[in-house]
């Protein structure tokens, strides 16, 4: 059987609301009080509080430089980023994918990983100030497998229209069948097969430089911010 909830009920008779009143004015007498004792000792003790307040904006200061630092160090590290094709041969498909991230962000983009199941034909989407958006589809390979045309339609089809870029990019340290790299040089979809890879990864030349990629209209980079 469920339980009433107990409800207050307003005072009834004179009585009871001068026990209200009274009840009222001891605990409005007790928070005053309590209030003038914390404003006393906060008085008394003024320099224990300035002392704390000072040594937490230090501790925050220190966290903030070495968050800094550790940034700066990450950023100098990845501007010295070099893979072999043996590094990237020895891979999964997911360190893979955050391998290509890493090389984004070398050449100066902002980059995340963004590859899972239902990706839409996207594992890396990065920003550029001046060649906007960028959607990288991975293809790791263990046997050398060639890309075929239909992960460039998928490529084509997502990489506007859901994910908001001007660039779409499909990267394999395998090949691409000559129909696919066809198609892609024909509809704008660039790839980087094993060749490519080896001049990004291994040699550091930047992947806007390797495709020749132009910088994006002016129109362009306003929805891309706008996205």
């Amino acid at each position: 059987m469920a339980r009433r909830r107990s409800r207050l009920r307003k005072p009834h008779g004179t009585t009871e609301y001068i026990a209200a009143a009274v009840f009222a004015a001891a605990v409005l007498s007790w928070l005053f009080e309590a209030a003038k004792a914390a404003f006393e000792a906060a008085a008394r003790h003024w320099p224990v509080l300035v002392a704390l307040a000072v040594a937490c904006a230090a501790i925050g200061a220190a966290v903030w430089a070495r968050s800094r630092r550790a940034a700066r160090l990450r950023t100098e590290r990845l501007a010295m980023m070099r893979l072999t094709l043996a590094q990237i041969d020895a891979m999964g498909d997911q360190d893979f994918e955050f391998a290509l991230r890493d090389l984004l962000v070398r050449d100066g983009w902002k980059a995340r990983k963004v590859g899972q199941q239902g990706d839409q034909a996207a594992d890396v989407i990065g920003q550029h100030p001046d060649l906007g958006r960028i959607v990288l589809q991975a293809k790791h390979t263990k046997v050398r497998a060639k890309v075929g045309s239909q992960v460039m339609y998928q490529v084509k089809g997502t990489a506007g229209p859901a994910h908001g870029a001007n660039i779409a990019v499909v990267v394999t340290n395998g090949a691409f069948t000559r129909d696919a790299a066809a198609w892609g040089n024909k509809h704008h979809v660039h790839w980087v097969d094993r060749d490519r890879l080896r001049a990004w990864a291994e040699h550091g030349i930047a992947l806007h430089d390797l495709l020749r990629l132009p910088a994006a209209t002016p129109k362009r980079q306003l929805r891309r911010s706008a996205a």
